[in-house]
């Protein structure tokens, strides 16, 4: 059931349009905050612990005689706490590929009708009608189960929000890799190059300087070799996620991980790449000095 909704194409249209108005608002840093950058992976799912938990907890009270009170309390507290996790998840949705959206739109329906059916459980226990609050709050709690099981769904299924940069320190071999000439990386330019079945970026500096990085952007697996270089980093074609070379840091969103870092250096005219142990530190400045003597020694 689920597979089938990520082919279904009918509410494409409805997707373009709110994805086109997510992206619109002015969050201007904000943006970055609910990604979660800071935190280094997305917040939504830290946010939404307080309208579930209180809306589980609320549906154990109403199981109890007498506790009618503090459920409508704990009802209240999650309908309020669900619009700022809901924003958090629109902004990441607005950056995902389609199929994961088309999952979403429906996860983000079913938390909507979860909090109209809250709100229908707060209103009636206001009028004294304890019998249909609850009744509205167990529709309430399946509906934010379906969600929550699409989340599931989104999460370890279709990988939205994971870190596709992960596994470069687990698959790529100790020691350093020849690359190339060093004659085949025009300066400015990203190229792309394989080290045990693992996509890396390279690029020379005007400056003769060497970088290298995982070529799989950690957001959505985008090509960074594809984007664009400027100002000593890399944007994602993809979704606009900007890396820096040097050491791999997201310097912004929606990537709330870093790259996968690579130390360079020149053995017999060949650029050769390490990947980079953070324990060990970095060897890239001084091997990439001696690697831009040795390039513009041979281009003379």
């Amino acid at each position: 059931m689920l597979d089938s909704l990520e082919r279904q194409t009918r509410a494409d249209p409805v997707i373009d349009a709110v994805a086109r108005g997510v992206r619109a608002l002015p969050l201007r840093d904000g943006r970055d905050l609910m990604h979660g950058r800071w935190l280094g992976h997305p917040v939504h799912p830290l946010m939404v612990q307080v309208p579930v938990g209180s809306w589980l907890s609320a549906a154990v009270l109403d199981l109890c005689p007498g506790r009618s009170r503090g459920a409508g309390l704990l009802i209240g507290l999650g309908v309020a706490a669900a619009a700022p996790a809901a924003l958090t998840g629109a902004v990441d949705w607005a950056e995902l590929h389609r199929t994961q959206q088309r999952v979403g739109l429906v996860h983000a329906l079913a938390n909507t009708a979860a909090v109209a059916l809250y709100s229908a459980s707060l209103v009636c226990r206001a009028k004294g009608a304890r019998g249909a609050g609850r009744t509205f709050a167990f529709l309430g709690l399946t509906a934010a189960g379906t969600g929550g099981l699409l989340g599931g769904h989104m999460a370890y299924r279709q990988a939205a929000g994971a870190n596709h940069a992960e596994e470069v320190e687990h698959v790529v071999t100790e020691g350093w890799h020849r690359v190339g000439a060093v004659l085949e990386f025009p300066a400015g330019r990203a190229v792309r190059r394989m080290v045990d079945d693992v996509p890396v970026l390279v690029v020379l500096e005007p400056d003769g300087t060497f970088h290298a990085l995982a070529d799989r952007c950690s957001h959505l697996a985008g090509p960074l070799s594809e984007g664009a270089v400027a100002d000593g980093c890399v944007q994602c074609p993809w979704h606009g996620s900007v890396f820096r070379l040097s050491d791999g840091w997201n310097v912004r969103g929606p990537a709330t991980a870093p790259q996968p870092a690579f130390d360079t250096r020149i053995t017999d005219g060949y650029l050769e790449v390490r990947l980079r142990d953070p324990e060990r530190g970095t060897e890239s400045c001084q091997d990439a000095g001696r690697a831009g003597d040795t390039a513009r020694g041979q281009s003379g």
